[in-house]
């Protein structure tokens, strides 16, 4: 019975930090806010490949019901997925790889997950296949979106951290006053 218990144990943690949200590195793990959109994102890795390839993993929240139920229609209409398994959308992670010089970037890969972090749907994108082959974008094209924001960590640029600090404020010169001030008024005291 020990044993039993033990193995189990050992299995249900294996599971869980095999999960996609628990299996990223929570050092690298930064919050990017939110788009124009009003979607949530974060980015969950990032660095350089075995083959020196910079690449950047970013994850979406549907935090905009519109755009969530925008993107289960097309789960189903497109990719052919039950109403039950599509509504169980909870978040899409997207992989980008970049040119070593930083000015383009591909997506590698897009998959949707559900709440326990159970893959719904997902492409690879890359050079061997025809329907789903990797496209170079100028990163130029998307500034200030997440595949920029997401660039500065994977090529390894400075990125600031704190909001920029606003300039003082200036002291406005004390205005003269315009208005002539108030007379004294003594009233006389009536006599008995």
């Amino acid at each position: 019975m020990k044993k039993f218990a033990v193995c189990a144990l050992i299995i249900g943690l294996v599971a869980v930090m095999s999960a996609p949200s628990f299996a990223w590195d929570a050092a690298k793990q930064k919050a990017l806010g939110q788009d124009k959109n009003k979607m949530t994102w974060y980015i969950l890795d990032y660095g350089k490949t075995s083959n020196d390839v910079p690449f950047a993993v970013t994850r979406k929240y549907y935090t905009n019901t519109t755009i969530k139920n925008d993107t289960i229609e097309l789960l189903m209409s497109k990719f052919g997925l039950s109403p039950e398994k599509a509504g169980s959308l909870y978040f899409t992670e997207y992989g980008y790889e970049y040119t070593p010089d930083g000015k383009q970037f591909a997506e590698t890969y897009v998959r949707h997950y559900d709440m326990l972090g159970n893959e719904i749907y997902g492409t690879v994108y890359d050079d061997s296949s025809e329907t789903a082959k990797k496209k170079f974008i100028q990163l130029s094209a998307v500034a200030g979106q997440t595949p920029a924001k997401a660039a500065s960590y994977a090529l390894g640029r400075s990125v600031s951290t704190s909001a920029p600090k606003a300039a003082p404020a200036k002291k406005a010169p004390a205005k003269k006053s315009s208005t002539v001030p108030a007379k004294r008024v003594v009233r006389a005291k009536k006599g008995n």
